[in-house]
């Protein structure tokens, strides 16, 4: 059985895949992240997967951290990285240092202990940019040039680290003797995805406030929606391709809809029945992103089969009960763009 190394296993995306490749049996998972993803215990408690599963929690910012993965790997998911728009403008300088090191501390590893396969989970972050200021075509493909808006802003931080990572681990393949693919996520939604995001937000204030009208912050903009499960196919299947070894993907949906028709059929969801009102949005919000996903389809037969109404509803359902049972994110949770605005330099 071929060994696997998914190093941000315990997030979001890292969590989904490490259950996934667990499941398909036909590799052993080392999934190392800072914290325990929160389905590892029910992973390395099934009779079935379970010896298939090995946790390591560690700080990967610290290089030391590596001695811990005491075995080769023929293929390594890059995932590790802290994400979220909250983090970009409340702390952006943690942002810049966690991913570079990331990177570079990977990197140094891989210099040390030979693979054949790495993936690195890069962003649509790394071409926002390039999208509002030069008109990019939307759906917007892979070989779109990446650019980022004024440097002084923070949300910008994010995209840098991770236009940053593409390049050093693409231009590190051929002297490290490994393949690399990437894959740029695209707005990928699902059940305990996080707080710094449009759908909790808005979840979040319903649950909080029934009072009417409501807000819809950044109405006219638009986004595309995927669903975990097929964002997990999909990165599967670009890391098992061969035509994939050297390429960039971008894997999302191409339903693209406004945050407006967002808020409303969140709002029939949580039986709200006033009115609606719109509203600014977040400093540095990209206006429209959509992409497109044709190479992936060619490639490796890429097709997300969960529309948006269905992911939509399935993540807002997780998050409903997270807040009518009383939780309360640690963070990320809703702040209004008037209050960020407040907070980013000029």
């Amino acid at each position: 059985m071929k060994k696997v190394l998914v190093l941000g296993g315990g997030g979001f995306i890292g969590r989904n895949i490490v259950e996934f490749l667990v499941n398909k049996g036909d590799c052993e998972v080392t999934a190392a992240d800072i914290i325990e993803g929160s389905n590892w215990s029910k992973i390395a408690n099934d009779e079935i997967t379970g010896h298939r599963f090995t946790p390591i929690i560690a700080d990967f910012t610290d290089i030391t951290a590596f001695n811990k993965l005491n075995q080769s790997f023929e293929e390594v998911y890059m995932l590790a990285a802290v994400v979220g728009v909250n983090r970009t403008l409340k702390f952006p300088q943690d942002v810049i240092r966690i991913n570079t090191l990331l990177t570079m501390n990977t990197l140094d590893w891989i210099s040390r202990n030979p693979i054949k396969r790495l993936l690195f989970s890069s962003s649509s972050e790394t071409y926002a940019g390039t999208s509002d200021l030069f008109n990019a075509e939307i759906p917007t493909a892979e070989n779109v040039p990446l650019c980022i808006g004024d440097v002084k802003h923070p949300r910008w931080t994010y995209a840098m680290t991770k236009m940053h990572g593409e390049s050093a681990f693409i231009h590190s393949a051929q002297s490290y003797n490994y393949e690399c693919t990437i894959v740029r996520y695209q707005n990928i939604i699902g059940p305990e995805m996080g707080f710094g995001h449009a759908i909790p937000h808005i979840v979040e204030r319903f649950v909080k406030s029934k009072s009417s009208p409501f807000k819809i912050y950044g109405h006219d903009q638009t986004r595309a929606f995927c669903y975990i499960d097929d964002a997990v196919r999909g990165t599967v299947a670009a890391m098992e391709s061969d035509k994939a070894a050297g390429e960039i993907y971008h894997i999302g949906n191409q339903d693209e809809i406004s945050i407006e028709t967002l808020t409303t059929y969140i709002g029939e969801l949580m039986e709200y029945d006033g009115e609606y009102v719109t509203a600014m949005t977040y400093p540095g919000s990209v206006e429209r992103r959509c992409p497109n996903i044709n190479k992936a389809k060619l490639d490796f037969g890429y097709l997300p089969s969960v529309e948006w109404k269905k992911a939509v509803s399935l993540t807002t359902d997780w998050y409903r009960n997270f807040f009518i049972l009383g939780h309360a994110p640690e963070t990320g949770g809703f702040e209004p763009p008037e209050a960020v605005l407040a907070k980013v330099p000029n």
